[in-house]
């Protein structure tokens, strides 16, 4: 836990140690939410969604995966069957 000081404009500076963890650097934009106790603050686009953001980048359809994936289920099981 970290303590930081409000300026007297209503800055506050983010310790240098999370600004590297979290990749904040000069002109990152944060998310600023008012809490039941508090506020939390975190960078924009960081949700899970923006995360994934083409990590699943592929020539193969969703469908075309989905299918092989439950071909290969198929063979699994018949060879266990088989056995």
């Amino acid at each position: 836990m970290y303590t930081i000081t409000v300026t007297q404009k209503g800055q506050v500076v983010i310790p240098a140690g999370l600004r590297k963890k979290l990749n904040i650097k000069k002109g990152t934009k944060l998310l600023v939410k008012e809490e039941e106790n508090g506020i939390f603050m975190s960078p924009a686009g960081t949700d899970s969604i923006s995360k994934m953001k083409g990590a699943l980048k592929s020539d193969e359809s969703m469908t075309e995966f989905l299918l092989r994936e439950r071909a290969a289920e198929y063979a699994q099981m018949d060879k266990k069957w088989k056995k």
